[in-house]
């Protein structure tokens, strides 16, 4: 029996340019970003397109990501743009080129919400780990971001050399007004994986963090909408990887290369069809990156006869985390108390004394 057709997608990830001020050490871009392949970004009319076509197909939230993405010259037009296709914008930065002249412009142009990511409480340690001096540009734009009405989430990746400043973290968050707070310990791909020594928390700062967040939420209640997400790493089943593969979710790579998620270009064989040369539903529907790991009938076991019945509720776990502890794509990911293979989460858990990042870097890139 062939699977069920997929569902619509909700949300679209614009990756508008893999460019960015910032240096994260977990940045989710791939490791090859300065590579021709990326360097070619879509134009304006491209995007434009796009998200006409995403609407059409059902997708109602739009991410405006990188990289950074302040730095495309046209990001008005594309806010303008998305606001006409019907799409809800979210603006994903890191604050550092948000001036008061430039939200007024977004927000005339109908850019619906604002996400800005902070790398630390503490104005040193953030630029240590953003590999810039950011943290005063990053708080200024909170507050332009609240003076100019827009809605605000703070989003603070977590990890070894950050988490025990999580009150702080928290607190800062009520200070700048801020409606949502995103704690989303580290996911290990991208630049993450080449970092992982100096970035893997301990589990007692892990269950510190929980308390924390336990005791803020009781204090402020639903004035802060937090957001706590564990690493896989220190979990015993795995999540849905972006809701499921190709279920309700689709990136787009600034060359124009539709992925089921961040990291899928990692996987060996998969050819990622483009929106320059095909349309979108045709990409979501047909394409066989997008069926590849669609449903449940490509698992192995144990996903297959899973003991717990969750094939349709984690849907395997992350494919590109399977990939990188197992060497098989397909496998059941590790981070399952049931996998042949759980045992390399378990050992991973133990921290490493390494402390120095290896900074995320881009080159400049082409325009078509």
């Amino acid at each position: 029996m062939p699977e069920p057709r997929a569902p619509s997608p909700l949300t679209l990830v614009a990756e508008l340019s893999y460019q960015c001020p910032l240096h994260c050490p977990y940045c989710s871009n791939p490791l090859e970003i300065g590579a021709e392949t990326y360097r070619r970004e879509l134009e304006t009319e491209h995007w434009l397109r796009t998200f006409r076509q995403a609407r059409g197909l059902g997708v109602l939230q739009l991410a405006l990501t990188g990289g950074e993405p302040m730095l495309r010259r046209d990001l008005v037009e594309l806010c303008a743009g998305a606001r006409r296709a019907g799409l809800y914008s979210s603006l994903i930065t890191a604050g550092t080129l948000f001036t008061r002249e430039r939200a007024e412009a977004l927000k005339a142009a109908g850019l619906d919400h604002v996400q800005i990511s902070i790398q630390s409480p503490d104005a040193a340690e953030n630029d240590r780990i953003a590999g810039n001096r950011s943290f005063a540009k990053k708080i200024a734009a909170a507050r332009v971001a609240r003076e100019l009405d827009f809605p605000l989430t703070l989003n603070c990746v977590l990890h070894r050399q950050n988490l025990d400043r999580i009150e702080a973290v928290l607190d800062l968050a009520l200070v700048l007004g801020a409606q949502r707070l995103e704690l989303a310990n580290t996911q290990y791909y991208g630049w993450a994986v080449v970092n992982q020594a100096a970035l893997m928390p301990t589990r007692e700062q892990i269950l510190r963090g929980e308390e924390a967040v336990r005791r803020f939420r009781e204090r402020v209640g639903p004035a802060v909408d937090v957001l706590w997400v564990l690493p896989d790493l220190y979990e015993s089943l795995p999540k849905p990887c972006m809701g499921g593969w190709g279920r309700t979710a689709m990136v787009i790579a600034p060359n124009g290369d539709v992925l089921p998620c961040q990291a899928a270009a990692t996987i060996p064989g998969l050819e990622f069809a483009n929106v320059r040369e095909r349309p979108l539903e045709w990409i979501w529907n047909e394409s066989e990156a997008f069926d590849r790991f669609r449903g449940t009938k490509w698992m192995q076991e144990p996903c297959r006869t899973c003991p717990l019945g969750r094939q349709e509720v984690d849907f395997g776990g992350c494919r590109c985390q399977a990939l990188r502890l197992t060497g098989d794509a397909a496998a059941t990911d590790p981070v399952c108390r049931f996998s042949a293979h759980h045992d390399r989460v378990v050992s991973a858990r133990e921290p490493v004394a390494a402390d120095e990042f290896v900074y995320r870097t881009v080159k400049r890139p082409v325009r078509a």
